[in-house]
């Protein structure tokens, strides 16, 4: 398939679907739902067929074929890889979004907590990679009993030092089956992981000879490494990932692999996947290349569009923004000023502020928008600055009390977890989108 027919069909991908949680009642806890819906089944809500204009601001919103499109080419690209994915739950930690990824051909799921498991664990996932050292024995315990009960479930999750295999191997005892461990690799400057591969051999010759694990690979996380696409950052992370692949070959020449099985070398996060897709399979041909990158089922119009390889180093097609964030104009104190009414707490603010794409039911307005900036949040109010231009020309008066704003997020991970039920809408872009669906989130 060529790069450039990479988009998500019907056929291929199916939209997300509420089915699951229609029954569920809408409440006042379920944040810029309509006030009117409150008791009511959420399905008898969306049979209304109701609009975006139908709901209170400020209001998160999920597009459904942006979720499809993103999640087709991305299978698409780890198929022509050669790679496996198990993308990070953790970036909506809402089931019906990890089915579609499933549903689509997903590996595994991955997470970073043993609570985070438990809810995936609670809704079926059937393969888990806790991308995390795992060493909270009520924790530990927890993983042993579901492994206990369902055979065919998999958990595999990380260790970086021996003294994490200790108490592992303290807290588990004589468990039915072994927990499946991977040795984590990190970098100077990183996150958690070994710091060398003599640390991480170590590491891995405790696991092989823990009673209660079983050495299952290595992994790691390059994405702690660099931040941009200089040849620098590449340089870095290429360096990394050829360090894990020699650490696999010397554990499998060590013979400390268990016998038959067939080892995951894991690594990838949303930033550099294509790198750990050009070198990974070719240096590791005997192991399960597992990819986890997360961000890009919602994707973002910040950090994560800057930053993609998607659309540039890999083909023409890029992934779009499945999430936008609506707000109205409370106040304009001053000329080239307007106050939203959005804040912290229901906005991402850690990788970049919001950015004002235009006025709903309003993509005609003139330019009223055009050179703005949000330059700051409160808890409940966002600054919109407007350019001297527009000021100056009068074009900014176009911009008054009560329009609704469509703005762009960065970093889905801190944008999903302020909301509990998120509207999902047929077209972002239309003038008063439907509201088709919504997804239930579990943070």
């Amino acid at each position: 398939m060529d790069d450039s027919d990479r988009t998500a069909s019907p056929s291929s991908v199916s939209a997300p679907s509420v089915s699951a949680a229609a029954g569920r009642r809408v409440s006042a806890q379920d944040k810029s739902f309509p006030p009117s819906a409150q008791g009511h089944l959420l399905g008898e809500l969306l049979a209304g067929a109701p609009r975006l204009s139908d709901f209170p601001t400020p209001l998160l919103t999920l597009d459904r074929v942006a979720l499809a499109h993103n999640v087709g080419l991305m299978a698409g690209w780890a198929d022509e890889a050669g790679v496996l994915l198990a993308p990070h739950g953790k970036t909506t930690m809402a089931p019906v979004l990890w089915r579609q990824l499933l549903d689509a051909g997903a590996w595994a799921l991955t997470f970073a907590t043993a609570w985070q498991a438990q809810v995936a664990l609670a809704n079926g996932v059937p393969r888990i990679l806790v991308a995390n050292e795992v060493v909270d024995p009520v924790a530990l315990r927890g993983l042993a009993d579901a492994l206990a009960a369902d055979p065919g479930l998999e958990v595999l999750c990380w260790a970086d030092g021996v003294a994490a295999v200790e108490v592992m191997t303290a807290a588990l005892g004589a468990p039915a089956r072994p927990l499946r461990v991977l040795v984590e690799l990190g970098g100077a400057g990183g996150r958690t992981g070994a710091r060398d591969r003599a640390t991480a051999r170590a590491v891995a010759a405790a696991i092989a000879a823990s009673p209660a694990l079983e050495l299952a690979g290595v992994g790691g996380y390059e994405g702690a490494l660099a931040h941009d696409r200089t040849a620098a950052s590449l340089a870095a992370v290429d360096a990394y990932l050829h360090d894990l692949a020699d650490l696999h070959r010397e554990l499998a020449e060590a013979g400390l692999y268990p016998e038959g099985t067939r080892p995951v070398v894991t690594a990838g996060g949303s930033a550099y996947f294509d790198r750990v897709g050009a070198v990974l399979p070719v240096l590791c041909p005997d192991a399960d290349v597992v990819v986890r990158s997360g961000a890009f089922q919602v994707h973002d119009d910040g950090f994560y569009a800057g930053i993609t390889p998607m659309g540039r180093e890999i083909g023409t097609t890029p992934f779009r923004s499945a999430m936008h964030l609506w707000a109205r104009v409370l106040s304009r104190p001053e000329p080239g000023l307007a106050l939203l009414d959005a804040g912290r707490r229901d906005a991402s603010f850690d990788e970049g502020l919001p950015v004002a794409q235009h006025v709903s039911g309003r993509p005609e307005d003139d330019g009223v928008l055009d050179g703005s900036q949000v330059t700051a949040l409160n808890d409940q109010h966002l600054f919109l600055r407007l350019a001297e231009a527009a000021v100056s020309d009068g074009r900014a008066d176009q911009l008054r009390v009560g329009d609704v704003v469509r703005l762009g997020l960065s970093h889905p991970c801190t944008a999903l977890d302020k909301w509990r039920l998120i509207p999902v809408v047929a077209d972002a872009d239309a003038a008063d989108p439907l509201v088709v669906d919504a997804v239930e989130t579990w943070f």
